[in-house]
């Protein structure tokens, strides 16, 4: 299965300046065979929203993202803490 991206170029280099995260290289997120994928329920009144966890260059990576016809749509992208610790939950790692 091949996935599509798109985004919102300002957000991106809106999201480069706060994150120091590019929308380009935050979709290999989605590649991680371990990815954890949880509904957003805070941001999904409008249009339902989604993050993604992935491991990005030895790190755990956030994406936010909802789906636009046939594309996943990156919202935002960042290293947090709280994504971190889905993911090793998700996946049984013991620190």
């Amino acid at each position: 299965m091949h996935i599509k991206f798109e985004w919102n170029e300002y957000k991106n280099k809106s999201n480069i300046e706060k994150h120091n995260v590019k929308f380009i290289d935050a979709q290999r997120a989605f590649l991680d065979k371990k990815r954890v994928i949880h509904k957003d329920q805070l941001h999904s009144k409008i249009e339902k929203r989604f993050y993604c966890f992935g491991k990005l260059k030895g790190r755990i990576l956030t994406v936010r993202f909802t789906y636009r016809n046939t594309k996943v749509r990156i919202i935002g992208a960042g290293y947090w803490d709280k994504g971190k610790k889905i993911y090793e939950k998700e996946n049984n790692i013991h620190r």
